[in-house]
């Protein structure tokens, strides 16, 4: 298993007022003309930053650094308090001390913690003369961090009886060439489709999404691209690829049931949409919440599989080469893809994923714990917990043996880390790297698309 982590480059500094002075000289002592004494008052702030550690992984204890500079020309104590708690909010220590930053100088004030600390993930709160100079989250040991898997005793007998409805569900795929997109090298298609109903009986749901097909003749390696929750409204605009000058990949970017292309007005003018495509679903988290049968990530989950098994009726596609990417909820699909999927996957890159370890997911953010609750029911917490693990990435990951990419914000308030280490931790795999950005937050690092590409292209 190869782990690398990343650190982002940029520091936030913070000012600090501190005040200090010194003595005057004793009566028996006659003061030097060539000092000046100088008041509380009169004192420049101590200028004070916690700058990125090891990336702020650590190995049972923290090393947690203050950098404190002093530009006045006497010495500043510095009383220094660190507060530790889980990410659960949980309060585990807090480390006192003082040290003192020389004049016109500066000093590095290391706090650790007395006890080792169990694997998992940490916030430190930092306050110098009680004014509060950074807080953040940090992590101990996260490869060695237990998420147990939960999944129930028809776990597998539920997701096959899944894919069985779709395998008697007609795709009747139809193609729509985007000329404005297409180049020589591949043509770009508006496909829509069928997948399955929202339960167990009904009608089969219209899917979409944009594929791009090589025109070389030969058989290429697949990439599926998978897309975070839709929360840019339904007026605005979904990207469209473009053919560009290479054929090295057949791609497929999906809209699933009632996100993206599913749910956007033809005046949108979103290429190939000809007609209004409604959102029946709501909040898609709520949809049918508690029911695992008509749930609205089963019927997702699907429309994954029914994108893979379509780019195989393609004799473009090498089914033996696929990948996927994602973040958000495109991570999650990631994770559904390559272990629902009828073809085994050569490689994913999940980013920042949702859906990982909901009964520690819901202690540490507000979101989705708060929709869940909400439609909650009659429901015990238990058999809320039991439901929502057919659909959590720890239990699909036990599923999947290709190579895995998986990145995550330390930061990161709606996806946390502990969300993501969690699927990655229970992965089949050994061939698998994680990459901790220690400031980034609910995002995707800039150099992303090259990472993964990278990724894909050495093990083709």
């Amino acid at each position: 298993m190869k782990i690398k982590l990343q650190i982002l480059s940029f520091l936030l500094p913070l000012n600090l007022i501190a005040f200090g002075g010194c003595n005057g000289p004793s009566p028996q002592e006659e003061p030097n003309p060539q000092e000046q004494t100088v008041e509380p008052a009169d004192l420049s702030p101590l200028t004070l930053t916690v700058p990125v550690t090891n990336d702020w992984i650590y190995s049972n204890k923290p090393q947690i650094t203050i950098h404190a500079v002093n530009h006045n020309s006497v010495a500043m104590k510095a009383e220094v308090e660190v507060r530790f708690s889980t990410d659960t909010k949980k309060a585990v220590t807090t480390v006192s001390l003082t040290d003192e930053v020389p004049a016109k100088g500066s000093k590095d004030i290391i706090v650790t913690t007395e006890e080792n600390l169990a694997p998992g993930f940490y916030r430190a709160t930092c306050f110098v003369n009680d004014k509060n100079v950074r807080a953040f989250y940090f992590g101990i040991d996260p490869f060695d961090i237990v998420s147990a898997p939960d999944k129930q005793t028809d776990y597998d007998d539920f997701w096959n009886t899944a894919k069985q409805q779709l395998k008697e569900v007609e795709m009747n795929a139809t193609l729509t060439e985007i000329t404005s997109q297409s180049s020589a090298a591949r043509k770009v298609y508006l496909v829509e489709m069928q997948s399955v109903p929202d339960g167990l009986t009904g009608e089969p749901v219209t899917i979409r999404g944009y594929y791009c097909e090589p025109q070389d003749g030969g058989k290429h390696p697949v990439i599926f691209h998978f897309y975070g929750y839709d929360t840019q409204g339904s007026t605005s605009r979904c990207e469209c690829p473009s053919g560009g000058s290479s054929s090295q990949f057949a791609e497929f970017y999906l809209s699933h049931r009632g996100q993206y292309l599913n749910n956007r007005p033809a005046s949108t003018n979103n290429p190939g949409i000809t007609e209004d495509c409604d959102n029946i679903y709501g909040d898609w988290f709520a949809y049918h919440f508690g029911d695992k049968d008509s749930y609205y990530y089963r019927g997702a989950f699907m429309d994954c599989v029914q994108a893979i098994r379509f780019m195989a009726t393609r004799e473009t596609s090498n089914m033996d080469k696929l990948f996927a990417e994602g973040s958000s909820q495109g991570g999650a699909l990631c994770y559904a893809a390559a272990a629902l999927s009828d073809y085994p996957f050569t490689a994913i890159a999940p980013n920042v994923a949702f859906l990982g370890d909901f009964p520690d997911y819901f202690k540490i953010v507000g979101w989705p714990a708060e929709t869940a609750k909400a439609n909650q029911g009659s429901m015990t917490d238990e058999q809320m917990y039991a439901f929502l693990s057919y659909f959590d990435t720890k239990n699909l990951a036990t599923r999947i043996s290709c190579a895995v990419l998986a990145t995550s914000g330390l930061q990161d308030g709606t996806c946390p880390p502990h969300t993501n280490i969690a699927p990655y931790n229970n992965l089949q795999s050994t061939d698998k790297e994680y990459h901790f950005y220690p400031e980034m937050q609910h995002a995707y690092p800039s150099n992303w698309f090259g990472m993964i590409m990278t990724f894909f292209k050495n093990r083709l």
